[in-house]
């Protein structure tokens, strides 16, 4: 029975000393990690020579290697060769791959969004059916925001493997518009309102040009296509706010924007 004692006081000062040692590891190897990240973020932010869409996946990296190293730490601790750790994973590293493929297919789409860049953070994108800002692009997933605030985590490898609209990457944008008008009003006295309404707008640029012609005879409207020119970022603005100033300057020129009719011929049958 003492020798039992003995050998399980032995056994616990040995191995609980291990395990209390493993546990601090891994304390300090958290808080580290997580040092090491915001200590780089703020460094590239401060340097000014990488761009905010970089920022995050180099934080998180340098976050994963430190993790790394505080494992292969807390098995040294055990007395587990790490030499030999990682040469047992290094062979079975093809069935990990397999069983993790979907895992790894977004950490090698992320690094290839990063590489080519078809869009960086603050940009308004649509990819793989989704539409918002992004707002950050890391090893797993790229996050955005819909213009009314909901996040959306998309898995990388969609957004690589979809066809991408970005809509911040060009500094000017066009707006359309199709404004009908009723068929016994002037079309020229129309068009030169639309030229007038843009012209007064100071966002709406000189060159190119606002085009306004007859794009379409409707059932009930001729209708005008009107195109102009803005900065990307008053696009909404310009849009909005031009509606409203052609609808009161066609009210204001007698000209009438009608609703959609239709004219019935009635036959009256002989008795």
């Amino acid at each position: 029975m003492e020798d039992m004692v003995a050998q399980g006081i032995r056994l616990l000062t040995t191995y609980g000393l291990n395990v209390i040692g493993a546990i601090l590891i891994l304390i300090v190897g958290r808080m580290v990690a997580s040092w090491v990240a915001k200590g780089v973020d703020r460094w590239l932010q401060k340097s000014g020579k990488v761009d905010d869409t970089l920022r995050p996946f180099f934080a998180q990296f340098a976050r994963y290697i430190v993790l790394i190293i505080t494992v292969l730490a807390v098995l040294s601790q055990f007395g587990i060769e790490t030499t030999s750790l990682i040469a047992v994973l290094g062979a079975a590293s093809l069935a990990i791959g397999l069983a993790l493929q979907g895992t790894l297919s977004n950490v090698a789409a992320g690094v290839m969004l990063l590489i080519f860049r078809p869009f960086k953070v603050g940009d308004y994108v649509e990819a793989a059916g989704i539409a918002g800002t992004v707002k950050t692009i890391t090893l797993f997933v790229t996050e955005l925001a819909t213009p009314d605030n909901v996040q959306i985590l998309a898995p990388n490898s969609q957004v690589w493997g979809a066809v991408v609209k970005n809509y911040s990457f060009h500094d000017t944008r066009r707006v359309d518009f199709v404004l009908g008008m009723d068929y016994g009003d002037d079309i020229d006295k129309a068009i030169e309102t639309v030229h007038s309404v843009a012209k007064a707008d100071d966002r709406i640029f000189k060159d190119p040009a606002p085009m306004a012609v007859v794009g379409n005879l409707g059932e009930s409207s001729v209708d005008l296509t009107i195109r102009v020119w803005c900065k990307a970022a008053d696009y909404w603005a310009v849009k909005f706010d031009t509606t409203k100033a052609l609808k009161q300057r066609f009210d204001a020129e007698g000209l009438s924007i009608p609703f959609p009719q239709r004219t019935i011929h009635m036959v009256k049958a002989e008795a």
